[in-house]
């Protein structure tokens, strides 16, 4: 394959709303391995093709670990990866800390937090009900619902929820923030989370921060900074993305009428659908975690260096008409949906059986609770938030 020398700036420019940029469609088609110039750091290669997609996030020969503390590499985000954070490793070590928490994200455990779920979901639109509309969907459901539920399964009290919410969109910013505010709201989270532990240590609990800390002080199977940067990385993991999703669904389901009532109508279609909604809608807004190559790779024809630096584009993956029918539509009774949209390989989303609950769950309620639900604000009155690595509306105004 001859290789395009063109290198184009990624991001491809600020989202707008969930429409995802057509040049990923002429990219996968005409360039799926093309070189982008970053934010930070320099040039690298985007991947845009599911299959390349695939292996770059499942081969060992592209490495995480390798990003930690380079300045000198491309990436989105003001600062580079971090070390001790398992976002930034590579197996073992990766898979020495995902095990200890692994077991609080099975099927089945995750499977008997539904009922759980299922009354805090109740809760907050109780009380988005008696607070009249138009109430906001953002601040009063879609926010505080993955909040309360990582929270608890940590063992985070009610009382001191608040205080990393204010944290998390600033470690997330690629411009909203400076570098500085970035690493000041990701000290005050470790600050705070440390905290928690010490308390963990006079007052041991049943909760996955309390096996945390007996991981730590009885078996000796993580380093106390790793403890912390885990409670971090799950915290943040385990409300950010959801609380997005389920104002983007709500969003996309609502101006797009037909399929709110197909699901009103046939409600067994909601866990089909969370898929589908998932392939589909555009959560990112950044390139993503950047991957350094050990050796030299061929994808799609072109050879990737040893040295140089991979980013995959999931939802670009996800939109592949090699792999899937009539990608750009949205189709709600999609029969095979093999898609990318929690990753693949040794990184795949540690709570992606967790989301599709809270997603599903949240869908179920709100269809029953308020069949009539409809948008409050007109489409170009509705705040987008930018400059994070994330997209989702800041305010969803609705009314029943």
């Amino acid at each position: 394959m001859t290789v395009n020398t063109e290198v184009r700036h990624y991001p491809f420019g600020e989202p707008v709303r969930l429409d995802m940029d057509p040049l990923f469609t002429k990219l996968r088609r005409e360039e799926p391995v093309c070189r982008v110039e970053l934010p930070y750091g320099g040039e690298g290669w985007l991947v845009t093709r599911y299959e390349d997609v695939k292996l770059v996030l499942a081969d060992p020969r592209f490495s995480r670990a390798a990003t930690v503390g380079r300045e000198d590499l491309p990436r989105a985000t003001p600062a580079p990866a971090r070390a001790d954070s398992l976002l930034s490793m590579d197996p073992p070590e990766h898979s020495r800390l995902r095990k200890l928490v692994a077991k609080a994200f099975t099927s089945r455990r995750v499977a008997e937090l539904r009922p759980r779920t299922r009354e805090i979901v109740d809760e907050k639109l109780t009380a988005l009900e008696r607070a009249g509309a138009p109430a906001d969907l953002v601040e009063g459901f879609a926010l505080p619902l993955p909040v309360t539920v990582i929270c608890e399964m940590l063992g985070v009290p009610p009382r001191d929820q608040h205080r990393f919410r204010d944290f998390s969109d600033a470690i997330l910013s690629t411009t909203a923030y400076t570098r500085e505010q970035i690493e000041s709201a990701r000290d005050a989270l470790e600050t705070y989370l440390a905290e928690v532990v010490a308390e963990r240590r006079q007052r041991p609990t049943d909760d996955l921060l309390g096996a945390l800390v007996a991981a730590r002080d009885e078996e000796d199977r993580l380093s106390e900074r790793e403890l912390v940067n885990l409670g971090v990385g799950l915290l943040i993991a385990g409300h950010e993305t959801t609380a997005n999703q389920i104002a983007n669904f709500t969003y996309s389901l609502l101006t797009q009428r037909e399929y709110w009532e197909l699901l009103r109508a046939e409600p067994e279609l909601i866990p089909g659908a969370v898929e589908e909604l998932l392939r589909f809608v555009q959560l990112g807004a950044g390139a993503g975690q950047p991957r350094v190559a050990t050796e030299d790779v061929v994808l799609s024809g072109v050879t990737v260096r040893a040295g140089d630096s991979v980013f995959v584009n999931t939802q670009a993956a996800n939109r592949d008409e090699a792999v899937f029918s009539d990608p750009e539509s949205l189709d709600l009774t999609r029969q095979r949906n093999p898609h990318v949209a929690f990753g693949y390989g040794a990184h795949h989303c540690l709570g992606a059986q967790l989301a599709r609950v809270e997603l599903q769950v949240a869908l179920e309620a709100l269809l029953e609770r308020f069949p009539s639900l409809r948008l409050a604000t007109p489409l170009d009155e509705i705040p987008w938030k930018s400059g994070l690595l994330v997209r989702g509306p800041k305010e969803l105004l609705v009314q029943w």
